[in-house]
C-alpha cells in the first residue's frame, strides 16, 4: 500500500472521526499523518475551532463536520461544559455512506455509530482517563455538592465507553501501557503502532551543553514540582523549565537559582533547547509521551518515571528510568545518568528509524488492508 490509496481493486470511501479540534497536540499529529495516508477522507468532529494557521498545517486546509455541539452556546470557549452531551454528539454523526471509519480517539470518537457493512479501526490514544483510573484525581478539587455530579456523569460515561468498545472492530494502541488499559477496560486486545515524530523537525545535534532539560504543560498530573524540588537539591546541576500553566508562577517562587523557569517557548527555541540539552528529564505518568521520543531524535537521552509510555520509548542505552515521582528517585536516576556514556548518534539514529511517519503510516496503511482486505 502507498499514501493515498485503496483497498483491492476499488477504492474505499474513509471517515476520519477525531474527538475535537481546538489545538495542537500529540493526537492532531497522528490525525495529520491519517489524513496524509487518506488525503480524500472527509473528517469528523464533536467541534472544529481551529485557527486557520492550525487548519492548513493540521488538516491540510480541510473543515471537519461536527456535531451539534459546535452549534451550542458558548461552545467555542466552553464546549467541555457539554460533557454529559458527548456521547449522544458523537452517535449523532451520520457516516452511512462510508465504508471505513478510522477513529482517532482519546474520548469519545471511538463510540460513533457504525452499519454490519462498515469497518471500524480504532487509533486508541488512551481511554478516557477521566472516566476510569484517573477520575479521583480529576474531580479531587471540586466543591463536595459539584464532585458527586461530576461523577455521576462519568459513571454514565464509563458505562457508555465500555459498552460502544464493541462497536470498534479493530483497536489499535499508541503504547503497551494503553494495549494493557484498552484490555482492562473493554476486554478487547489491540496491537501497538506508536505515534510519529516530525524527525526533520527535531534533528540529531551532537555537542551537548550543561544542562537539563523538562518540557510539558505545568498542571500539577506533569509533576515538574518534583523536579524542580530534585535540581534544587542539587546546585551544581542547571535545569530549563519550559511551559506554562496553573503552576507556572508557584515553580517561579520555589526555583533556586540553578533552575531557571522560562513559561512559554516558540517551537523552534524548543528544538533548540532539546538538541543541546544534556538529558531531558521527565517525572509524568503519560499514555505515551510523544515529548520523550522527540528528545531522542536529537539524540538528547531521557531520565523518565517508569511507568507508562516511558516503558516503550526510553529503550536500553537511550537514558535512565526512576521507580518513583520522588525528587530524591530523580536526584539517584541524575546521579547514575552522569555514571554513564551514552553513544549520542546511536540514540537519535534509533529513535528516528522508530518513530519516523512513513513507518507510522505503513503500519496503519498494514492493519487497514489486514481489516478492510
Amino acid at each position: 500500500m502507498q499514501d493515498g490509496f485503496g483497498v483491492g481493486e476499488a477504492a474505499i470511501k474513509v471517515a476520519i472521526v477525531h474527538d475535537w479540534l481546538v489545538t495542537e497536540g500529540g493526537a492532531e499529529k497522528v490525525l495529520h499523518q491519517l489524513l496524509h495516508l487518506f488525503p480524500d477522507a472527509d473528517i469528523f468532529s464533536l467541534v472544529d475551532f481551529l485557527d486557520e494557521e492550525r487548519r492548513a498545517k493540521v488538516l491540510f486546509g480541510k473543515r471537519a463536520r461536527t456535531s451539534f455541539i459546535q452549534h451550542l452556546p458558548l461552545a467555542k470557549t466552553h464546549f467541555r461544559h457539554y460533557l454529559p452531551l458527548f456521547p449522544k454528539a458523537i452517535e449523532s454523526l451520520d457516516l452511512e455512506s462510508y465504508d471505513l471509519i478510522l477513529s482517532s480517539s482519546w474520548a469519545f470518537a471511538k463510540g460513533v455509530r457504525k452499519e454490519p457493512y462498515q469497518k471500524h479501526l480504532c487509533y486508541c490514544h488512551t481511554p478516557i482517563r477521566y472516566a476510569w483510573d484517573m477520575m479521583e484525581e480529576y474531580t479531587a478539587a471540586l466543591s463536595w455538592p459539584k464532585r458527586s455530579m461530576v461523577r455521576y456523569v462519568l459513571k454514565k460515561i464509563r458505562q457508555w465507553d465500555r459498552d460502544t468498545s464493541q462497536r470498534v472492530d479493530r483497536f489499535v494502541a499508541n503504547s503497551t501501557f494503553v494495549a494493557k488499559r484498552i484490555a482492562r477496560y473493554y476486554g478487547r486486545q489491540s496491537e501497538v503502532i506508536h505515534p510519529p515524530v516530525e524527525v526533520e523537525k527535531f534533528g540529531f545535534w551532537p555537542k551537548k551543553e550543561e544542562f537539563y532539560l523538562t518540557l510539558s504543560r505545568l498542571v500539577p498530573y506533569k509533576k515538574t514540582r518534583i523536579i524542580v524540588e530534585a535540581f534544587n537539591k542539587m546546585p551544581d546541576k542547571r535545569l530549563i523549565v519550559i511551559g506554562d500553566g496553573e503552576e507556572l508562577h508557584t515553580l517561579q517562587k520555589i526555583a533556586k537559582s540553578n533552575v531557571a523557569i522560562m513559561g512559554y517557548r516558540p517551537d523552534e527555541v524548543v528544538v533548540e533547547y532539546m538538541q543541546k540539552a544534556k538529558a531531558f528529564v521527565y517525572a509524568a505518568l503519560e499514555d505515551f509521551g510523544i515529548v520523550m521520543a522527540e528528545a531522542l531524535c536529537c539524540g538528547t537521552p531521557v531520565i523518565a518515571y517508569k511507568e507508562g509510555g516511558a516503558k516503550d520509548i526510553v529503550q536500553e542505552g537511550c537514558g535512565v528510568l526512576f521507580d518513583t515521582q520522588t525528587p530524591q528517585a530523580i536526584i539517584e536516576a541524575v546521579e547514575r545518568f552522569e555514571a554513564t556514556a551514552f553513544d549520542h548518534k546511536n540514540i537519535a539514529g534509533i529513535a528516528r528509524l522508530r518513530f519516523d511517519p512513513a513507518r507510522f503510516r505503513s503500519a496503519i496503511a498494514q492493519a487497514v488492508e489486514e481489516l478492510h482486505g
